[in-house]
């Protein structure tokens, strides 16, 4: 094993496959000629040169389009958004065309595509560049939504991604590119649609994904100091998503806390409550307690946006609630 960040798991994840197939290609804003935004990207130009490495203008409905046909003529494309903010200027590609059109075709054509780049809040950005959109993606039927939590987790499902044949959202974070983690030192791919236990637990459930879910291990640190005992669940790909792994854990604790860096109406959290409470109500021993954002656009002030976040304070609460303790 080696210690690598997020960004080189991300780096090494795409130059290996674009190594293995002359297809696969990067497109977006400062890939190229400045290694990448986020240095997600770094050396890829002097390794495969700049057909196969493509600086875009600002202009993602363009190449949102542009990478949707190239995909629909035997290429690979991975297009990288800056933040997945700014693509719901080239929305209308992703949801009409990449998610759609292998069904409008009677499965002629394939859309074998990764959008990736950051999601949710990363700092004092303001509400238009904070926004978590797992849930939109997730609610289309023809894409795959992946959010990893963890640089080991990042390289194999974003190899695993490339190699699908049909379109897959990819979302990371840009709080998340400096983290550090082992991954082995020779190739491993991890299944999209397999949640993974973080932490086994007996008494209550906490299922969270992406950067919020380091929230649900600082909490579960401090309710072990109070003997309660939380299994973590890290969704990882949020369509399809994992439901055996949940229903699962809550048959066994009787207890579901889920945890959402999101606003809450329609929320990933909401569909999961209903599942459970359809597939394994009579296990339940305690209402489903759901963490989300608030429910208003982020706020820049960092006193706000501090209150406007979930926590691991939140967690400790629920966990409680749902335990009745005190």
């Amino acid at each position: 094993m080696r210690t690598i960040q997020f960004r080189e798991a991300i780096c090494e994840a795409m130059s290996e496959e674009m190594r293995h197939d002359e297809s696969i290609y990067l497109m977006g804003e400062e890939v190229a000629e400045y290694n990448g935004a986020y240095k997600a990207s770094k050396g890829m130009l002097a390794e495969f040169g700049e057909k196969r490495v493509i600086d875009t203008p600002i202009a993602e409905l363009g190449f949102t389009g542009i990478a949707v046909g190239s995909a629909m003529n035997g290429c690979r494309p991975i297009v990288e958004y800056m933040t997945f903010n700014f693509c719901l200027v080239g929305i209308d590609q992703i949801i009409n065309n990449a998610a759609k059109m292998r069904q409008m075709t009677g499965g002629q054509f394939n859309v074998p595509i990764v959008f990736r780049g950051p999601t949710a809040s990363a700092g004092q950005l303001g509400a238009t560049h904070s926004q978590a959109l797992e849930n939109w993606f997730a609610n289309t039927p023809g894409l795959k939504v992946v959010v990893p939590s963890t640089v080991y987790d990042a390289k194999g499902l974003l190899k695993a991604a490339i190699r699908d044949n049909d379109p897959v959202i990819f979302m990371e974070s840009e709080q998340m590119y400096g983290d550090k983690g082992e991954v082995p030192d020779g190739e491993y791919v991890i299944p999209l649609g397999v949640a993974d236990i973080k932490r086994e637990g007996t008494d209550v459930t906490i299922v969270s994904f992406g950067k919020i879910i380091k929230e649900a291990h600082i909490a579960a640190d401090e309710l072990a100091k109070e003997g309660i005992s939380c299994e973590i669940i890290d969704l990882r790909t949020v369509r399809p998503m994992d439901y055996e792994t949940i229903l699962t854990s809550v048959k066994k604790t009787n207890r579901l806390v889920v945890l959402e860096e999101a606003w809450p109406f329609a929320s990933v959290a909401s569909e999961i409550t209903y599942i459970v409470q359809e597939r394994a109500f009579d296990f339940l021993d305690a209402p489903i307690q759901r963490i989300t954002t608030a429910d208003t656009p982020a706020p820049y002030s960092p006193v706000l946006l501090k209150e406007w976040l979930p926590n691991a304070g939140d967690v400790v609460k629920a966990v409680k609630k749902v335990l009745y303790k005190k």
